[in-house]
């Protein structure tokens, strides 16, 4: 059934902000988090609450898709640093970054 779900969200054309209201993510301040992007103009994006992302011990969980950049642990203050950094001005928040999803290596 997950993979279900994301696939319905892999193939938009209009690029979505998903704001993971699953349980643990809840807990964590999520729905708060999906009321300050839904408070924002970010103009071609759309902003959606999804089910769990498979991210529980890292949430609240944000999605961009079709791009697939996920952030970690973000919170109201976060929002308008994605917001701007991300959503507005094409650059990723690196510290928000999930680093199983976007790993970094350094030699």
């Amino acid at each position: 059934m997950k993979q279900d779900f994301e696939q319905n969200f892999s193939n938009l054309e209009q690029p979505c902000v998903m704001v993971c209201q699953y349980s643990s993510c809840l807990a964590a301040g999520s729905a708060e988090v999906l009321a300050a992007f839904k408070e924002n103009d970010l103009g071609n994006f759309n902003v959606v609450g999804t089910n769990c992302q498979g991210q529980c011990s890292s949430g609240p969980t944000v999605r961009i898709v079709p791009e697939e950049t996920w952030y970690c642990r973000v919170q109201l203050s976060d929002v308008p640093v994605i917001v701007e950094e991300h959503l507005k001005g094409g650059k990723r928040v690196e510290d928000k970054l999930h680093p199983r999803i976007h790993m970094r290596f350094s030699f």
